[in-house]
């Protein structure tokens, strides 16, 4: 969805100054411990390009990230601080901060999704060629300020307390190798890693399905600390934000519907396996 969920976001996207001062810090430890960022990386057990990515601004440091940097360079603690005071949603298209702020403290998330794979479940590589898709065609800064805040999204699902995810999405997805075959192979090797946190249930909808209950469209289902749900719609250029309970109803009994049309979360493993060994 547009902004990060999913699909291209084209509204202007909000810079990041702290990203790129948390960026700096990490280079000037890391100078500091004589450590050249091919010798980092594999100490902090990540690739030398997600390091540089971060060192630059352009990447949303996982909490894992910062703590192994943290240790691994003795940074009496500036990393911790630093990471506490960075913007949580830059990149963003207007439209969908509301949402994302919502998200943020969310108990549940269901996410339905015939376009693209959700931007929660996203690679790096697959993010990109999503945004490089649709016209107008953004300049480099705006790719890399979106690409950021998709992937910083995925925190959520590390977050504690855990949110209960549900995916649900339609097996052309896969099919279509958006950005190429290599870009689906490391797609559904992601798609495979994620399933395998525990609050994270992920459905495929089969190419053939006669009865569909989600054909009207998308929709994303969140449910509040104080147990009030919301739906969140996005189309081409617009989006609404759906609080009405009886619209909200309705959706959710689509979403059930769904949920028992899909694969079953161990079917959808076992497709998605099929899938990633036939490429």
């Amino acid at each position: 969805m547009a902004g990060s969920a999913g699909n291209t976001g084209n509204n202007e996207p909000e810079s990041s100054d702290s990203l790129k001062a948390f960026g700096a810090i990490v280079k000037v430890f890391r100078e500091r411990a004589g450590l050249t960022q091919e010798e980092l990386a594999p100490l902090l057990q990540y690739s030398v390009q997600t390091l540089a990515s971060i060192e630059q601004g352009r990447r949303f440091p996982q909490t894992e990230f910062v703590e192994r940097a943290e240790d691994v360079l003795d940074a009496f603690g500036v990393l911790r601080a630093a990471a506490r005071h960075l913007a949580r949603r830059p990149g963003l298209a207007a439209w969908f901060r509301q949402w994302a702020g919502l998200e943020e403290q969310a108990v549940t998330l269901c996410t339905y999704e015939c376009r693209v794979v959700p931007g929660l479940l996203q690679t790096e590589a697959y993010a990109r060629a999503v945004i490089l898709s649709v016209p107008p065609p953004p300049n480099e800064e705006q790719v890399e300020q979106r690409v950021t805040a998709r992937l910083a999204r995925q925190q959520l699902l590390h977050r504690r307390p855990p949110i209960a995810f549900s995916f649900i999405i339609e097996e052309a997805l896969l099919e279509r190798h958006t950005g190429g075959v290599e870009v689906t192979k490391e797609l559904i090797d992601h798609l495979l890693n994620w399933v395998e946190l525990w609050n994270v249930e992920l459905q495929i909808m089969s190419l053939r399905q006669s009865d569909h209950a989600g054909l009207d469209g998308p929709v994303q289902l969140l449910e509040t600390p104080d147990n009030t749900w919301l739906a969140y719609i996005e189309g081409q250029r617009h989006s609404q934000l759906i609080s009405d309970r009886k619209d909200v109803s309705v959706l959710l009994q689509r979403y059930a519907k769904m949920r028992s049309q899909a694969l079953s979360p161990a079917d959808s493993v076992g497709l998605l396996k099929r899938k990633r060994g036939a490429l």
